[in-house]
């Protein structure tokens, strides 16, 4: 997966709905979120998705992207985001690890966020 595809895909996990996690993320993918309950697998992931108000944008800035070995890609990024629902900006430090099933059908089973305070940049 090139570095445009990888970014399209992480783009997609922050805007994307409940049957668009079913189809990206593991069933035992690990999440850490900076709220509760903190840590979630893949599964639970999909279902607080279906009960979440979802991202109207996102701007993954700084990314940067390894491949250290075939078949697996870790990123790293800040992510900027933003709801139609308002409530502000969110911003998070981020990682993000996929791991490739087959050619071109990559799933994420791994991704961290840490909130980024108001007061940092």
């Amino acid at each position: 997966m090139d570095d445009d595809r990888v970014r399209e895909f992480e783009t997609g996990l922050w805007l994307g709905d409940a049957e668009h996690y079913r189809t990206t993320v593991a069933d035992d993918c690990v999440m850490v979120l900076p709220e509760a309950p903190y840590v979630l697998t893949g599964t639970e992931a999909i279902e607080a998705v279906a009960e979440t108000p979802r991202w109207s944008d996102v701007s993954l800035q700084d990314l940067r992207i390894s491949r250290p070995e075939e078949g697996l890609i870790v990123l790293a990024y800040t992510a900027v985001t933003e709801r139609d629902s308002g409530g502000g900006a969110f911003r998070a430090r981020c990682s993000s690890t996929y791991r490739r099933l087959e050619p071109d059908t990559w799933r994420v089973v791994q991704h961290h966020q840490t909130a980024v305070r108001a007061d940092e940049t």
